[in-house]
């Protein structure tokens, strides 16, 4: 495994996405990731997931702080009170103390940011979660957060893959001290039938998933690829022993389209 190291958050650069993943196949999933060398878990409050990721957790037998835990505030539950009971209600589902990365999921522009950001600062204050950041960001909305925050903004987790360009936001992150965090870093699959990626994965030896996952991470991203199967799991976690070369990663780079992305949510601010 390899980790980056950003405003004093180390991550793991590879991790498994729950997004749909549901009771006990979601716990069994869980412990099977972690005893094949996962150590980051990504879940959220609006997943209805929680308890079986905890429950994961702890069937594994890792200690606590062999775990990256993350876990994200619902959009509907950023005014500050709402915030702090959201957390509270996540921690008690997770049965932890703590998560190590608390995000606001989406952005809600009915509520003030600032307050937002306020409330979320106070989490990591009074040790609800040992870092804190945002999802789905925009640059504008990037950098009236660190405007308003008192406590440093360790990630902004995003859609990308081949497909969405993200290099404004990644630049913009960047300037910040921020890692970026990809969800659906093969485009849900998508990407996959692209022949650029089957040429590039036969070249190498490695399968399209591996070669989708290997070129967010050598743009410094952190991927969170979902999955219940264990070949695949297995399969996710071997990119880190080859590189893309330059050409290869700008053969990759002109895959994106202007309609590439794949989430779509009506109450998201425009993107820039």
């Amino acid at each position: 495994m390899e980790f980056v190291t950003a405003n004093g958050a180390t991550l793991p650069m590879i991790g498994l996405g729950t997004w749909e993943l549901k009771g006990r196949s979601c716990a069994r999933t869980v412990e099977q990731a972690l005893r094949a060398g996962y150590k980051l878990i990504d879940t959220a409050e609006i997943y209805d997931n929680e308890r079986d990721v905890g429950d994961g957790v702890r069937a594994s037998g890792l200690r606590r702080a062999e775990v990256f835990v993350t876990t994200k505030v619902w959009t509907e539950h950023l005014a500050p009170r709402e915030l702090e009971r959201a957390t509270k209600a996540s921690l008690a589902r997770l049965r932890l103390s703590e998560v190590d990365l608390l995000l606001i999921h989406w952005p809600n522009p009915r509520i003030p940011l600032a307050e937002t950001i306020g409330a979320l600062c106070k989490m990591k204050r009074a040790g609800f979660a040992r870092h804190i950041g945002v999802s789905n960001f925009t640059v504008a909305l990037l950098d009236e957060a660190v405007k308003h925050t008192t406590e440093p903004l360790a990630v902004n987790q995003i859609e990308w893959h081949p497909h969405l360009d993200q290099t404004k936001v990644v630049a913009a992150c960047r300037r910040h001290g921020m890692a970026v965090v990809a969800y659906s870093p093969m485009g849900r699959g998508a990407v996959l039938s692209e022949p650029v990626i089957r040429e590039i994965a036969v070249a190498h030896g490695k399968s399209p998933a591996q070669i989708s996952l290997r070129y967010i991470i050598q743009e410094g991203g952190v991927v969170v690829p979902r999955t219940a199967r264990l070949d695949r799991l297995t399969e996710n976690l071997a990119v880190f022993d080859f590189v893309l070369d330059e050409a290869e990663m700008a053969a990759i780079r002109g895959l994106a389209r202007p309609n590439g992305r794949i989430v779509d949510w009506s109450g998201a601010p425009a993107w820039d």
